[in-house]
């Protein structure tokens, strides 16, 4: 039994994979097994995981028709001999130390779940890019009820919703049948299910893991019909988590549910705003107002507390339910994230 089981869902990461795929292998820790899924990718991508797997007994393929990223990675779970699991990107790249620190933060404690921090870089040409680090003081979490009255901190610096800065103990996993579910997006209920009844937790304030926004191609970089629906359902999901933790009236962990909420509407206007939804202005004016009059968001403006003057401008203009005016704004954000993304993800970091 390895140590870990690296786990890599892989589509179309041809150019990207080789980093991704060398940094588990030049890590400290030795015993883990990495699985690679080529999820049906129609370029190389299969062809560079099976030469790694050639030269590395460690390194396994796994090749099968597109059915995307969560299906990858639960296949990879079903055939994973590790006690531990990582989720890894295949267009990401982790530091050497990664491994080895996280299984030592959960073999001396015995977690089921060890956290770091992590990088964001975000990539506006082929060589430059903007850093972001996210990153909580470390601490090992003495109960069940601690977590979950702390866990709006680490909500609030995204350590709770991707799966790929965590370490997570295989039998915990395996016992509460958690898997990813078929969905786009799947990153916030799979992680939702696994810290719903958790029990011991641990983070280290240590950053390894190197998430990359570069790719136009990416998840974030097209118009989504369903963001909005989408959205909504997802703040159903973390009011009904909050309230199977018997915490729905902490003013603290609601703040960060209602202002999260607000962040992400500001989101949906852009994606409706944006030149690649195919509405007419009218149309679009209208999904923009449908967000403004809605009572959720309602409540969320009146609790939440932005943390930036730019978020502040944005929520006073919501306040207004002026479609219009806020239907400029959307479009003033896309054109940014369009023709300069260092601004961009400047302005995102620090909202």
């Amino acid at each position: 039994m390895p140590q870990v089981s690296v786990i890599m869902p892989a589509y179309r990461v041809e150019g990207y994979i080789a980093r991704a795929v060398q940094s588990v292998l030049d890590q400290t820790l030795a015993d883990f097994e990495l699985i690679i899924v080529d999820d049906g990718s129609p370029d190389g991508t299969g062809a560079v995981a099976d030469g790694f797997a050639a030269r590395d007994s460690r390194v396994r393929v796994i090749h099968q028709a597109n059915a995307g990223a969560p299906i990858a990675r639960n296949r990879a779970m079903a055939q994973a001999q590790g006690k531990y699991f990582f989720f890894m990107d295949a267009d990401d790249w982790a530091e050497k130390e990664m491994l080895e620190d996280l299984v030592a933060l959960a073999e001396e404690n015995g977690l089921d779940a060890a956290i770091a921090g992590f990088y964001i870089d975000t990539y506006y040409d082929e060589t430059h890019f903007h850093r972001q680090l996210l990153s909580v003081p470390g601490r090992i979490f003495p109960s069940r009820q601690a977590f979950r009255e702390e866990a709006w901190r680490l909500f609030d610096k995204n350590q709770l919703y991707p799966p790929w800065n965590k370490l997570l103990r295989a039998d915990y996993m395996r016992d509460s049948h958690i898997e990813f579910p078929d969905t786009f997006w799947d990153d916030l209920p799979f992680n939702l299910a696994v810290f719903r009844d958790i029990g011991r937790v641990g983070v280290t304030e240590k950053a390894y893991y190197h998430f990359i926004r570069a790719r136009a191609e990416s998840e974030g970089a097209r118009y989504r019909e369903a963001m909005y629906e989408k959205r909504e359902e997802e703040h159903r999901w973390m009011q009904e988590l909050y309230a199977h933790w018997g915490l729905s009236g902490d003013p603290d962990s609601d703040e960060m549910i209602q202002r999260r909420y607000a962040e992400r509407v500001v989101g949906c206007v852009e994606n409706v705003a944006g030149p690649a939804c195919p509405l007419p202005r009218r149309e679009k004016r209208a999904r923009i107002r449908g967000m403004l009059i809605n009572p959720a968001l309602t409540r969320a403006l009146a609790v939440a507390k932005p943390r930036s003057a730019a978020m502040k401008l944005l929520f006073l203009s919501f306040r207004t339910r002026c479609a219009s005016l806020v239907l400029l704004e959307g479009q003033f954000i896309s054109f940014v994230k369009r023709h300069n993304g260092r601004l961009f993800a400047t302005l995102r970091a620090n909202r």
